[in-house]
């Protein structure tokens, strides 16, 4: 059974049975005037309701959020006393900062960026300490970060190689491709996944 074209699936259970990247889904919404705006898992839902009901257009209010602040991260001065915004956005002057204050090593992590989107009013100051709080506790071996559910792919390598330590990347990606062209719904690791090739 080959994963059909999103423009040609005709039910949201049809639509529930295959893994669709966030941008195929962003796209479908796009062409079809649904809101796109939340999480993949948000998405897939509205469009599967549309598809229930008929594709409908959704009032303008919804198509997208407006931040309410106009600080432009991409070129303003930052510091550390620099008030997060609901304008946030990641860059490579919001990049250079945090390497200046937390080191070469600093990178953007989903817990990092959740930070980030749910803490404005709080201070760049804060989010350095957050890093530092994070990347500590990343040191600890028994450590696992929380994957978001709309992070299948992260989440299904995590899980193979809890299960398939001596696996190389490329063998737990070649495992992931045959995974998601499978009607399944929500794309899990299964032992029985070393079966499909």
């Amino acid at each position: 059974m080959t994963r059909p074209d999103i423009k040609n699936i005709e039910t949201g259970d049809e639509l529930k049975l295959w893994y669709w990247l966030k941008q195929e889904l962003v796209d479908f919404c796009k062409l079809t005037q649904i809101s796109y705006v939340g999480s993949k898992f948000d998405i897939l839902d509205r469009i599967a309701e549309a598809l229930y009901k008929g594709i409908i257009k959704p009032k303008k209010a919804t198509l997208k959020v407006k931040p309410t602040s106009n600080f432009l991260w991409s070129k303003s001065q930052l510091n550390l006393e620099t008030v997060i915004t609901d304008s946030y956005t990641n860059g490579q002057n919001t990049r250079k900062f945090f390497k200046e204050h937390c080191g070469d090593k600093f990178h953007f992590s989903i817990p990092f960026m959740d930070f980030m989107k749910n803490n404005c009013d709080k201070t760049l100051h804060d989010a350095v300490n957050e890093w530092h709080k994070l990347n500590e506790k990343g040191k600890d071996k028994n450590f696992k970060s929380e994957i978001p559910a709309g992070n299948q792919y992260n989440k299904y390598l995590r899980d193979f190689f809890a299960d398939n330590p001596s696996m190389t990347v490329q063998q737990a990606r070649e495992y992931w491709k045959l995974k998601r062209s499978l009607p399944l719904g929500r794309h899990i690791y299964e032992r029985t996944d070393l079966e499909l090739r």
